[in-house]
């Protein structure tokens, strides 16, 4: 990302990185669920997600070292990168044999029909991802642009990371008193409320708390949906992690494009942050209503 001078193969650079990212996602998220099930260990899985919160909070300090040493932001790409090879070598450590464990092969097909729920599933997950993502991108910009809490433009994304870390443990216990669709729904209700206070108010408490409740919903509402997915579709894991993380890309292409456009004609983050929150309410109603209905079983 630090080499290109022109807009094109930026793009395309971003566009390949979240490809890659996707695949990641699907493909070790699928791993390590499947190890951890084996293993008879489903809890630990929140170890697997609080990764990205570690991560947002590691890179929002190097950057922000960085820049105030003087970086430009080719130099801050490379730091990043070279962050993220150093740690390339521990995540490979950590990848478990494939043939460590008892092998498991359903009995499947490809053409077998995925549970309905599945498609209502996916929907939420792609109004979550519209959603988060307007606060994910316009956050910083949101605070940077406000006098009074430009004082915490260097650390509202390490707030987010912070939060987001412990959440996903938060949020599991929380499924295993309700069930993972009830707590995806009160996740994604106390999104909306986070996406719409980060919108709505500039001032430094508002921003603060716009960056705790994205922190410490997002990752929570990502680990609740693949749990959500697993139970509905136990013998189609890939498939139906696959389903619900396109739904997510999708969301998240969508964001910011509609959010700039609003934010062109309105010249206020209200507007694209309400459309946000909005979005991320009726995901909340939506998984509220598989729950109701029994989606899982």
């Amino acid at each position: 990302m630090a080499l290109p001078d022109a807009m094109l193969p930026f793009l395309l650079l971003r566009f390949l990185g979240g490809v890659a990212s996707a695949f990641v996602l699907v493909l070790g998220s699928a791993l390590v669920l499947d190890q951890l099930a084996m293993l008879h260990r489903p809890g630990r899985a929140a170890l697997h997600f609080a990764g990205v919160g570690v991560g947002i909070a590691v890179s929002s300090v190097l950057v922000d070292a960085l820049h105030a040493a003087g970086a430009d932001w080719r130099s801050l790409w490379l730091a990043s990168g070279a962050v993220a090879a150093l740690a390339l070598p521990l995540a490979v450590w950590l990848v478990p044999d494939v043939n460590s464990g008892p092998a498991v092969h359903p009995q499947t097909s490809a053409h077998d029909r995925l549970p309905r729920g599945l498609a209502a599933l996916t929907l939420c997950h792609g109004l979550f991802g519209f959603g988060y993502v307007v606060t994910a991108t316009f956050l910083v910009a949101v605070v940077r642009a406000a006098p009074q809490a430009r004082v915490l433009e260097a650390v509202v994304w390490l707030a987010v990371g912070l939060a987001a870390a412990p959440s996903t443990a938060a949020w599991g216990w929380i499924a295993a008193r309700t069930s993972p669709l009830r707590a995806y729904a009160l996740a994604c209700l106390l999104e909306a409320i986070g996406v719409a206070v980060g919108g709505l108010w500039s001032t430094p408490a508002a921003a603060l708390l716009a960056a705790f409740l994205l922190g410490g919903t997002f990752m929570g509402i990502t680990a609740l949906g693949f749990a959500a997915a697993r139970a509905m579709a136990p013998q189609h894991q890939r498939r139906s992690f696959a389903l619900i993380t396109a739904g997510f890309g999708l969301g998240q292409i969508a964001g910011p494009s509609v959010a700039g456009l609003l934010l062109d004609r309105t010249s206020s983050f209200a507007a694209p942050s309400l459309l946000a929150a909005a979005a991320v309410a009726i995901a909340a109603a939506i998984a509220m209503r598989l729950a109701r209905a029994g989606a899982l079983p």
